[in-house]
Formats: structure tokens, C-alpha cells, sequence
């Protein structure tokens, strides 16, 4: 695909642009050993070993490899050992994957109106709060609450990302969680991942996600006297292949980020009723965030820059105070559950009814970078969005 049709426009998302047979070893390894069960390998698994090079990575004590990102929030919701009911503090603009996480843990989600950011805005919190979930969303480092018991950090987007004292995203909190789903930073089409700091979470949740066994490799689950109960969320060695090979690209990945967004900042569209967000420097530059004054702006860039065939997006989707499984309390348990044990009362903390909150995502666009362009295109492309925005 050439750029003269591409125009910015991604066809495949970040990861897939380096997924290539030639560069596929550990895949290959895996498929020559013909065991694709990660407790069936004779040496190091794969899953191990993608594990051990998360840790490495991410700066973490332990990590731990499941089936998805939504498998990782609700295994860090079950290893703090909840009680059926139990409130946990949510972002109001995120992903319903993380209601979702919540809710089939047997707990009840609270939604938390966002800061300028579009984050959860900590000052919201109440003071005895137990169980917050943090999305680090577009790759936006969220400001992430202190005092709170148990934290986790959503970053299913934000892969790679640092908070402003250096961290890793992913690794302040009691857990952090991140996505290999398709359209993520990097990707094996499904895939998800769980980091902790916590020697006993860690234990916890790898004995839930492999039926509440003490797993030796080679053998048959065992239980002792304090097994739990718990489920199948191991991984496969295959899927555990593409994203270590993934992994092998990720700093590759985030310096193209960075290198189109400084060419975006060069290339800012001149003209009034509209500003460019700006990125810290420990986001993730997925993408080019804009404010326009109007909605009727933002759809106007809309249908002017999907005409010209480049991709772009709003995040409206993402507010979950109206999302139906929200709104109308949605379960598929007879009795309602866990909406049963929820108070009888709006579970939301905003100071204006998301009236606020509403308006700055009916006025946000945003346009993806391209990380694996070579700088020339980079320029050709952000020229290309450019012209598109000072036309609306």
C-alpha cells in the first residue's frame, strides 16, 4: 500500500505492522517442539519465558500470562480477596470491558467522572476507598491515587508507557493489566497479561487461573489442604510465541511513536477553533488527541478526513454512564447478581452529572500515528492530516 493512498490511514494496527515469518523464531521454536501447553514443555516454557521478559521489561517483581486483558482485570479483582458486592471505584470513560471485569467478579463498579484528561479524577475518591481501577487510556498516563488499598492499572493501551516518576505504567498499584488483543500496542490477536509486585497476589493468581492447582510443569494439577477453587486461564505456548516476538519490537515501536508525534508538532494545523492536546513524556503517542469548540466542528473533521481516506476516531463509546449494561443494571443471572448486592442508590461520583465530561468527548478526535513509516512518509502524512483539519 503506498502512501498516496494510505494518507495516514492505518490498515493494520501498531504491532501487526511487525509481524513478519522471517522474524517469527520463537514460533518456530515452539511449533518444532510440538508441545503447545505451557505445563507440558520439558525446559522453559514459553509462557515463562515471555513472562520472565515482561518482568524485565516493565521493571516488575512477578508477571503472569492469560488468555486476554479482561482475564488479567478480573484475576487482579479476585486476588484481593474481595467479598461478594464490594465496591470498586471505576473510570467513567474507559472500555466496558472493565465494568465487565468487575461485575463478573461478583463486585459492583462505581463509576468516577474524568479530569481534563479524560482520566478517573483521583480527587473524586472518597477516603475509605478499597478498590480503584485505573485505564490508562490512548496510551494517556491517568493520574494514579495513593492511600487506596488495592489499585489496578489498566493498561491495555498504554504498553510501554511511564508514570512521571519513572515507573512503568502498570506497576505503582497492586496490579497492573495489559491487552494483546488486535488493535493494542503490540498484538497476538487475543492475549493478556497481569503484573504485580506482591509475592502472595502473584501466588494467588497463578493458582486461580490454572483451576486453584500448585502446578509443577509435567504434572497433573495437584491441590493441598488450602487450594481454592479457581479456573482455566492458562495460556498457550503458540500466542505466547508472537508476543514474545512482539515484545522484541517494542522499543523499535515506541521511538517511531515518538519520532511522528515531534513531525506532528511541527505540522500543527494554523487555524482557530481548534488546539492539539499535549502528550507528558511518559505517554504512549498513539495518537494526535484534538479539542475543537463545537461538535459540529469535530463531526465536520470527522466526514472531511474519513473522505480522504485517513483514520481517525472519537471516544464517545468509551462513557459508560451510558452504557445499557450500566444503566439498566443488565445481568444474565436470574436474580439479578451481583446488581442484587449493589446499593439502591446512582453508583456514579460526578460533580455534574458527566455534563462536563460529555461535552469534552463530543469535541475530541483524534488521528493515529504511524510508528513504522519512515520519517519522509511520516512528514507526507502528518501533511496530509493537516491540510484535512485547516479546510473544515
Amino acid at each position: 500500500m503506498t502512501l498516496g493512498k494510505r494518507l495516514g490511514q492505518r490498515f493494520l494496527p501498531y504491532g501487526a505492522n511487525y509481524l513478519d515469518w522471517s522474524d517469527m523464531t520463537e514460533l518456530e521454536e515452539v511449533i518444532g517442539h510440538r508441545v503447545l501447553f505451557r505445563y507440558q514443555t520439558e525446559g522453559e516454557s514459553m509462557a515463562s519465558r515471555l513472562e520472565r521478559l515482561a518482568a524485565q521489561r516493565l521493571g516488575a517483581a512477578h508477571a503472569l500470562a492469560v488468555h486476554n486483558g479482561t482475564e488479567a482485570l478480573r484475576l487482579a479483582l479476585i486476588s484481593t480477596r474481595p467479598r461478594v458486592g464490594d465496591l470498586v471505584y471505576v473510570p467513567a470513560v474507559t472500555f466496558v470491558a472493565v465494568a465487565g471485569a468487575v461485575l463478573s467478579s461478583g463486585l459492583v463498579p462505581v463509576l468516577v467522572d474524568a479530569d481534563e484528561s479524560l482520566s478517573l479524577d483521583p480527587t473524586l475518591l472518597p477516603a475509605d476507598a478499597e478498590r480503584v481501577v485505573v485505564a490508562h487510556m490512548e496510551g494517556t498516563v491517568a493520574p494514579v491515587p495513593y492511600g487506596v488499598p488495592y489499585v489496578i492499572e489498566d493498561c491495555a493501551q498504554a504498553l510501554g508507557a511511564r508514570l512521571p516518576d519513572g515507573r512503568h505504567a502498570g506497576t505503582a498499584g497492586w496490579a497492573g493489566t495489559f491487552s494483546f488483543h488486535h488493535n493494542k500496542v503490540l498484538t497476538s490477536g487475543e492475549g493478556g497479561l497481569l503484573v504485580t509486585g506482591d509475592a502472595g497476589a502473584w501466588a494467588t493468581m497463578r493458582r486461580y487461573h490454572d483451576h486453584g492447582s500448585a502446578r509443577v510443569p509435567g504434572r497433573y494439577p495437584t491441590w493441598d489442604a488450602d487450594a481454592h477453587f479457581g479456573e482455566n486461564m492458562v495460556t498457550s505456548e503458540e500466542v505466547a510465541a508472537v508476543q514474545c516476538q512482539q515484545f522484541r519490537h517494542l522499543d523499535g515501536l515506541l521511538a517511531g511513536l515518538e519520532r511522528m508525534y515531534a513531525v506532528a508538532l511541527a505540522e500543527l494545523p494554523s487555524r482557530t477553533g481548534l488546539r492539539l492536546l499535549p502528550r507528558p513524556a511518559g505517554d504512549v503517542k498513539v495518537s494526535l488527541r484534538f479539542r475543537w469548540e463545537s461538535r459540529e466542528l469535530r463531526d465536520a473533521a470527522v466526514a472531511c478526513l474519513t473522505s480522504r481516506g485517513i483514520a481517525n476516531w472519537t471516544l464517545n463509546k468509551y462513557l459508560l454512564p451510558d452504557h445499557p449494561v450500566l444503566t439498566g443494571r443488565r445481568s444474565l443471572y436470574a436474580d439479578g447478581f451481583p446488581w442484587n448486592h449493589a446499593p439502591d442508590r446512582p453508583l456514579a461520583l460526578s460533580r455534574d452529572g458527566f455534563a462536563r465530561t460529555r461535552d469534552l468527548l463530543d469535541r475530541t478526535l483524534c488521528v493515529p500515528l504511524s510508528p513504522e513509516l519512515p520519517e519522509a512518509d511520516q512528514v507526507l502524512a502528518v501533511k496530509a492530516v493537516r491540510q484535512a483539519l485547516e479546510g473544515v
